[in-house]
């Protein structure tokens, strides 16, 4: 018999020394999001499953907890992405007319894992900007998410570029549905089999550039192979010159991160519209960020507004960093002493972390990250070294 205090699978406790490195992680990227000019909202963690799954796709149909609301007899759905709920509050709250940079960070839900090892309640930190068509914005997505990276103390960082129009210009919406989610699967996996049954009703040379999309990755090459292989078309033409330029910009502005190129590779929901990025780091089989372009994606809310953003997951990022060292505390005794308390109070005022060790627990101290500790001397409390 299970018992009651076990938690669903792939859903865990946060412990004190994990929660202190994910808090830590969380306000420094925060805080290099501040520096670039973007607002934090706080979206709620439900809402109608409608506003949850606007033009979203399959994928995240699938991942999406579903109930009904008491109140209104409505279905609900706990988010599994924030990116729909930001492309909410941007057309029908904020409602501005140039541009907007919002970012966010809290947890959302999965109905199914990711992975065998996967959590199924992410801690998702994300930026998104509305409002920009250009490439600027897609630039300084791409760059904030590397500083992110790199300020959380990431190193050996990959960046893998793509972009989604290249299967929208050779499928051009002669397939949807269920053999669409086939073909990008197949596309992302290099399943030539799968890709050749799900382009089955699609012209020869359509499937013929489809198939040549699964050997299109790689370095610098990559696009001119591409500029040779692939068809002529404006829109592959304007995808391959973006990919170029915000290569390009990725190793002046990073040139510690190695740039490649995924071109059968369109991002993990079917929302995003153009360039794409995924960031790979060692010792992670999965992307440990992903972003692109989506400019459909406040369509359902009735502003069809240009939006470019990222996000990554915490924990992830989190299980890939070294935690950083507890904070030095200072130990003190517990007593009633009015001279004791007055001396607490101003050094945890000055920003020291002051731990009083109660009746009967003197010796749990070695516990706490205690280099000194408050005594008495000459009718006064003087800290001093442990």
């Amino acid at each position: 018999m299970s018992s009651a205090w076990l938690l669903p699978e792939h859903v865990a406790d946060v412990l004190p020394a994990q929660a202190r490195h994910l808090e830590d992680l969380r306000r420094r990227l925060l805080e290099v999001a501040a520096g670039y000019g973007f607002e934090l909202v706080m979206p709620p963690l439900l809402e109608h499953l409608e506003s949850l799954l606007s033009g979203t796709g399959r994928e995240l149909d699938l991942k999406t907890f579903k109930l009904v609301d008491q109140l209104s007899g409505r279905t609900l759905g706990v988010r599994a992405d924030t990116t729909p709920q930001v492309a909410r509050i941007d057309a029908h709250l904020l409602n501005r007319a140039g541009v907007t940079r919002l970012c966010y960070c809290g947890p959302v839900l999965h109905a199914r894992p990711s992975g065998m090892q996967a959590t199924r309640e992410p801690l998702q930190f994300g930026c998104e900007t509305y409002g920009h068509a250009g490439l600027e914005a897609d630039l300084e997505i791409q760059d904030l998410a590397l500083d992110c990276l790199l300020r959380a103390g990431l190193v050996g960082a990959t960046l893998d570029l793509g972009d989604a129009r290249m299967v929208r210009a050779l499928v051009g919406g002669r397939v949807g549905g269920a053999t669409l989610d086939a073909l990008h699967a197949a596309l992302a996996s290099k399943d030539a089999t799968a890709l050749a049954h799900a382009a089955a009703a699609l012209p020869e040379r359509q499937r013929r550039a489809l198939h040549d999309l699964l050997a299109l990755y790689g370095g610098a090459e990559v696009i001119d192979e591409a500029r040779h292989l692939l068809p002529g078309e404006p829109m592959i033409v304007a995808a391959l010159d973006d990919l170029e330029r915000l290569a390009s910009h990725a190793r002046a502005a990073h040139p510690g991160v190695a740039v490649g190129f995924d071109l059968a590779d369109v991002g993990a929901y079917a929302y995003y519209t153009g360039a794409r990025f995924a960031v790979y780091a060692e010792g992670s089989s999965d992307a440990i960020a992903r972003g692109g372009r989506y400019d459909e994606v406040g369509a359902i809310f009735g502003r069809n507004r240009p939006a470019v953003g990222f996000s990554l997951d915490l924990k992830d990022l989190g299980e890939l960093l070294p935690q950083a060292p507890r904070r030095p505390a200072i130990r003190a005794p517990w007593s009633e002493d009015p001279a004791l308390r007055v001396a607490i109070r101003r050094l945890r005022e000055q920003g020291e972390a002051v731990v009083c060790m109660l009746p009967g627990h003197e010796h749990e101290g070695e516990e706490f990250a205690c280099d000194r500790k408050l005594v008495a001397e000459r009718g006064a409390w003087t800290v001093r070294p442990l």
